[in-house]
């Protein structure tokens, strides 16, 4: 006589099936944001080496003026040359600050997004604990024929799911 399979049984392995697929995602979802964090660091910290390099150009520029503001007082002949010298570097000085100041927030922009994937890649991270511990307790279930194990498995895997829309819409 063949044994009866219990109907629950059928919606155990189909809710194993649901987690395990979203395990999965979230494995892959959260990989992926990782990935872009980490290339939103490099480039951020492209963008400081950027404005750094502005910075120190601007500062050579600042102090070859005061030096020629210095030498100006001394010497009366070519005073428009010097003048015109001081002019030239007091507008290099006023771009670089321009440049510094764009270069400025394209590396805020860049720590931002960055800051933004790693919080993606945490909860899809999050995610995956949850719904893994769920799967594990539903195979205990299957194995022992345990209904309540599978309603705690339940219960994990929903709040596994939670995490698992929580790492697309951040919304908890």
């Amino acid at each position: 006589m063949a044994e009866v399979k219990e109907k629950w049984l059928n919606y155990l392995a189909l809710s194993t099936v649901i987690l395990a697929v979203c395990a999965t995602l979230s494995t892959f979802k959260g990989g992926g944001y990782s990935t872009r964090s980490l290339m939103n660091q490099s480039k951020a910290s492209d963008q400081w080496s950027f404005y750094e390099s502005k910075s120190l150009k601007s500062y050579m520029f600042e102090m070859q003026c005061d030096n020629l503001e210095l030498q100006k007082g001394n010497i009366n002949n070519d005073l428009q040359k010097y003048q015109d010298k001081i002019a030239y570097y007091k507008t290099k000085i006023s771009q670089y600050e321009k440049e510094k100041a764009e270069i400025k927030a394209l590396a805020a922009g860049f720590e931002q997004e960055r800051d933004m994937n790693k919080e993606h890649s945490n909860i899809f991270g999050i995610a995956v604990i949850f719904l893994q511990v769920s799967i594990l307790l539903s195979s205990i279930s299957a194995l022992t024929k345990k209904k309540i194990v599978w309603y705690l498995s339940m219960c994990i895997g929903i709040v596994g799911l939670l995490y698992f829309f929580d790492g697309f819409f951040l919304f908890m």
